[in-house]
């Protein structure tokens, strides 16, 4: 344990902080957000996250929305388990045949009004997948989309742009 804390010690931060134009958008769009937030779901936003057959790069810039560079949850995004507490459903990926039904479950599940966001390629048109007879494509052969997030993947900041325009348009 001695060895592990003295190599910390030796090695330092390792982290860098964020260019200030990039800190500046990400404030400004969040600002956005947080007003469209406030007058449409009285101060936060909860968000389900659908994965419908993705490969997984999605759900990791998803995942960093939470980090302490995006920290999402500063400006009223929470995420949940439950479609039945959640305004939003981000959904990634084609639609797999398997899970066709479930996503279809999950929005039914989700009390109105909802807004549901697809995220990267995949969700937009099946991306690479495209639609066969393990793949129905993307997100809107299957349930009604507000908004679009194209990207293969999408960056966080894209996230972020594509719920504010969700949000405000919804």
């Amino acid at each position: 344990m001695i060895r592990i804390l003295k190599q910390i010690f030796r090695t330092g931060i390792v982290t860098e902080p964020l260019p200030p134009e990039m800190e500046k958008e990400i404030v400004e769009i969040c600002s956005k957000l947080n007003d469209s937030i406030r007058k449409r779901f009285c101060g936060s936003l909860t968000i389900r996250q659908v994965d419908a057959g993705s490969c997984n790069g999605c759900e990791l810039e998803i995942h960093a929305l939470n980090n302490p560079v995006y920290n999402c949850e500063r400006f009223g995004i929470h995420f949940t388990a439950s479609p039945r507490f959640a305004d939003m459903l981000l959904v990634t990926g084609p639609v797999s045949h398997n899970m066709e039904i479930a996503l279809r479950r999950t929005y039914d599940a989700t009390p109105s009004p909802k807004l549901v966001v697809a995220a990267g390629d995949c969700a937009f048109n099946g991306g690479i997948f495209g639609e066969s007879y393990a793949s129905r494509g993307g997100i809107g052969n299957v349930i009604p989309v507000d908004a679009y997030i194209t990207g293969c993947p999408p960056t966080p900041l894209a996230m972020l742009k594509g719920i504010v325009a969700a949000v405000s348009k919804g």
